[in-house]
């Protein structure tokens, strides 16, 4: 912060699995100004994201509440919300620094946490995984 830079933040759990997919999507069309940031529960979610083109990584439960709290969008599936979410890998810190974050968040409803969110349709999670890339990218546009 202070540098110009904003920062899109995405972050995931367990294999890194959809954030190196939002990571992929996102990294290539990011607007001037902008900076992706991976963070990842455990040092495998993290790596997959870098892999996948993120310019920074981080993990663990500081990382995970240092970045949200300078984040101007972040993204991850639904458990990053929830305390004790994804198996018990989202502790009840890191899921209240994300949801108190100020930033703009953009979450991909997974049924694995046990949470449904009424009135999405059910879609193949690459197409909930491009949705949220296209809704992250139009609001750096803004």
């Amino acid at each position: 912060m202070g540098n110009g830079k904003r920062y899109v933040l995405v972050l995931d759990s367990q294999g890194g699995g959809i954030g190196a997919q939002l990571t992929k999507l996102l990294a290539k069309a990011l607007p001037e100004g902008w900076e992706l940031l991976a963070v990842g529960t455990n040092v495998n979610a993290t790596a997959a994201m870098l892999k996948a083109g993120a310019g920074q990584g981080a993990t663990g439960e500081n990382a995970v509440i240092f970045n949200a709290a300078r984040a101007d969008i972040i993204l991850g599936p639904i458990g990053v919300i929830l305390a004790n979410g994804i198996m018990g890998e989202v502790s009840p810190a890191m899921a209240e620094a994300v949801s108190g974050s100020p930033a703009a968040k953009i979450l991909i409803p997974t049924s694995t946490c046990g949470v449904f969110v009424a009135g999405t349709e059910e879609l193949r999670l690459e197409e909930y995984l491009r949705q949220a890339a296209e809704k992250a990218l139009a609001l750096m546009e803004e």
